[in-house]
């Protein structure tokens, strides 16, 4: 091999390799530092009474109310909240009468002996479901 071909062969190899080890080295680092800082945080909802309170709070002190205003306020979010309920139960109530018409009709298409195969799919879908929600409560 002439020698400029040995040293653009040895140049391209010392490239490679040192890629190759700044790639390992890095992976290295990012392995360590998930494994450092743990899993992902799930994100946990905010309580609601200590987000009222921050908010009325943030409220008293930056829109500057006074005692019978702070007062009003909280009769509002009272009201909301209320409100808010009563919506989710109509809402709620809807859904449950769509997956139950979703239920049936399928169930009418299905054979006499599939029907206890799909009743044991959706309790298997079901108690998944709740055990997530169960976890995202946590």
């Amino acid at each position: 091999m002439p020698k400029t071909r040995l040293s653009a062969f040895l140049s391209l190899l010392l490239v490679f390799l040192s890629g190759a080890l700044v790639g390992g080295f890095a992976s290295r680092l990012m392995t360590v530092n998930s494994v450092i800082s743990g899993p992902p945080a799930a994100t946990k909802r905010p309580d609601p009474e200590e987000v009222r309170k921050r908010l009325v709070t943030e409220m008293k002190n930056r829109v500057k109310l006074d005692d019978q205003q702070v007062t009003q306020l909280q009769q509002i979010f009272d009201q909301t909240r209320e409100s808010f309920g009563k919506f989710n139960e109509k809402r709620n109530a809807e859904a449950r009468a769509l997956r139950d018409s979703q239920t049936e009709r399928i169930k009418a298409m299905l054979r006499a002996d599939q029907v206890p195969l799909y009743d044991q799919l959706r309790t298997e879908h079901e108690q998944e479901r709740k055990r997530r929600h169960t976890e995202q409560k946590k």
